[in-house]
């Protein structure tokens, strides 16, 4: 890497997905931090009944699931396995895998491995933690109330400000993300608004859902939320190839992007629909089924973090049909 300063979004593109970028590891995302698909498999069963349920509102018995930005492809061998326990037994499911970087090995061979969303396709479209690692402008406003990108040097992460953001990246912040005065920060969210509506269009007929940390209009963090990750670890953003880098999503700019039929909801309220229940099983059923009680027990605490607030369950779910 060199000293070069470039805008926030060339930096982060480079960074994760160049040649040697952070996504290209053999690792994966896997190695530097835990989602939901991590978390436990009640998530993965969770989104095969949502594919079972949108396969029964196409009448369909073959059925389409896009995993974009799939990581090493943990949450359709999830799916998969998960389907004839959850009433998909019968169903013929294409699974297709969204990623740049290379197929692991021993990936399911039912799984395509592809660059893009295929087009055309009829079902679940499903999208865990992508968006945030789409990479977006900076902005910062200036002691005179300039609103400025926010340009960043490749080898250290040192920050300047460059040239005032105009046209439609100016539009984008008036429209979702207001300038609140010299100091405040905001990450420009149109690419992720365009990447958003590109994958929902791919789908013929369906359901497409993102997951993802995110923030709405009205409660916009001052600073933003640009961040890194590395092994587990919060750390300072550079991007250097060294750590993920990551900001929260502005949902509802990427749902009014996507078309019409828009459903936000946090992940609490989504997995509670979808039958991720985290209270605690009977105390009666220790003496009735002891090792039953412990599973039972076992999954209400899985269940617990995938829902809990202050954490995973305070992640944005956008739902929507075509």
């Amino acid at each position: 890497m060199t000293d070069e300063w470039r805008g926030w979004q060339e930096a982060a593109e480079a960074a994760l997905y160049g040649d040697e970028g952070f996504y290209r590891r053999p690792e994966g995302p896997a190695g530097h931090f835990r989602t939901s698909v991590h978390a436990s498999p009640l998530f993965a069963a969770a989104v095969a009944r949502l594919l079972v349920a949108t396969a029964g509102e196409l009448g369909a018995r073959e059925v389409d699931l896009v995993d974009v930005g799939a990581g090493r492809g943990e949450l359709l061998t999830g799916v998969l396995a998960a389907l004839p326990a959850e009433g998909g037994g019968e169903l013929t499911v294409r699974a297709y895998a969204v990623e740049r970087a290379a197929r692991p090995p021993g990936l399911d061979p039912r799984v395509e491995w592809c660059a893009e969303p295929p087009r055309g396709t009829r079902g679940l479209l499903f999208a865990n933690e992508w968006l945030d690692n789409v990479p977006v402008p900076v902005a910062e406003t200036d002691p005179d109330g300039v609103v400025r990108y926010v340009e960043v040097r490749t080898a250290d992460g040192a920050e300047r400000l460059g040239a005032p953001v105009t046209g439609a990246d100016a539009a984008w912040l008036e429209r979702w993300w207001p300038p609140a005065g010299p100091g405040c920060r905001a990450e420009i969210g149109r690419p992720r608004d365009t990447a958003w509506a590109a994958a929902v269009d791919t789908l013929s007929a369906g359901l497409a859902v993102a997951v993802d940390y995110a923030h709405r209009r009205e409660e916009r963090p001052v600073f933003g939320t640009l961040t890194g990750f590395r092994e587990g670890r919060e750390v300072r953003p550079v991007p250097d190839g060294g750590c993920d880098l990551t900001s929260h999503v502005a949902l509802d700019a990427c749902a009014a992007a996507g078309g019409d039929g828009a459903v936000l909801r946090t992940q609490r309220e989504a997995l509670a629909a979808l039958g991720v229940d985290g209270r605690r099983p009977p105390l009666s059923l220790a003496s009735t089924d002891p090792a039953g009680y412990v599973r039972a027990l076992a999954a209400a605490g899985e269940a617990a973090e995938l829902t809990a607030r202050g954490g995973l369950g305070d992640f944005g779910w956008l739902s929507q049909r075509k």
